[in-house]
């Protein structure tokens, strides 16, 4: 079961989000039919999507993240709810990368460092809120803290993580993301670091424990207490009617020509590879 659980440290002073999301990344990965190194590469990010779309404390809010780091990848796209549930979009699904000296799989070979992380936090009223910052290494996670730390100027820690088994099935996946509140003391951030590096790869712990295991041991010490714990899924907002509108917004002379034809128009779901069919005399 994926899921998001968030808690608050004795003091008051960290805040900590944790997710356990292999079912929504192996899904992800079958529905854009990913290599591994891809699968891993949009898997940390629909986790850190998810955890940061499960705070925006407003119904019918939308969280999109865009990264294009100039690797083989291209452009990946996540877009979450303000339940957590997450959808994603790779541009080049097929993309490799040799694989790191101690074996594991390249995600910041696969997706590049040499472009930005960009995040769009729409309300649904007024102008949405926009962040960039360039990417560190491609590696997702040192990303988002370079993010919080440039656009937010929040002290971070975070971590994500996908295992993938050599069947191409993801064994687990995953995250973290644990925040200073204002007013904390020097050396909270170092003690977390600490706990972040005896707690060793998000896989590792979730590949044996559960969700709130892997957030114990990076609270070790803190005292946490557990606020929230919430489902979650990927989970696509497409629909027949969703679309129909989309493909009616083009210009006109493009919907003329396509009735002209006669013939009916396929358009399919970049999210989820849902496929519509829609008749001429749908496009009137």
């Amino acid at each position: 079961m994926d899921e998001i659980i968030k808690a608050i440290s004795g003091d008051g002073f960290v805040l900590i989000s944790a997710i356990s999301s292999k079912e929504l990344t192996e899904r992800a990965g079958n529905i854009h039919n990913c290599t591994p190194v891809v699968t891993a590469a949009l898997g940390r990010i629909l986790a850190a999507a998810s955890i940061i779309g499960s705070a925006l404390k407003k119904t019918g809010a939308t969280l999109t993240v865009r990264i294009n780091g100039g690797g083989p990848v291209g452009s990946i796209i996540v877009v979450s709810d303000d339940e957590g549930n997450v959808r994603g979009y790779v541009q080049n699904p097929s993309a490799t990368a040799p694989r790191l000296v101690e074996g594991k799989l390249n995600v910041g070979g696969v997706v590049g460092n040499k472009g930005m992380l960009s995040i769009i936090k729409d309300f649904g009223e007024g102008e949405p809120y926009r962040g960039a910052s360039e990417l560190v290494s491609g590696e997702i996670a040192e990303d988002f803290a370079a993010f919080f730390a440039a656009s937010d100027q929040v002290p971070t820690v975070c971590a994500f993580g996908v295992l993938v088994g050599t069947d191409g099935s993801v064994l687990a996946a995953g995250g973290y993301i644990a925040e200073l509140l204002p007013g904390a003391p020097e050396g909270v951030i170092d003690a977390l670091e600490k706990n972040v590096a005896v707690t060793g790869p998000v896989t590792n712990v979730l590949a044996k424990k559960d969700t709130e295991e892997l957030l114990q041991s990076v609270m070790s010490g803190f005292f946490p207490k557990i606020l929230e714990r919430r489902r979650v899924e990927y989970k696509c907002s497409c629909s027949r009617e969703r679309v129909l509108s989309a493909v009616l917004s083009l210009d006109k002379n493009e919907i003329e020509d396509m009735r002209a034809k006669g013939e009916p128009i396929e358009t399919t779901c970049q999210f989820c590879d849902a496929v519509y069919m829609f008749n001429c005399n749908e496009l009137l």
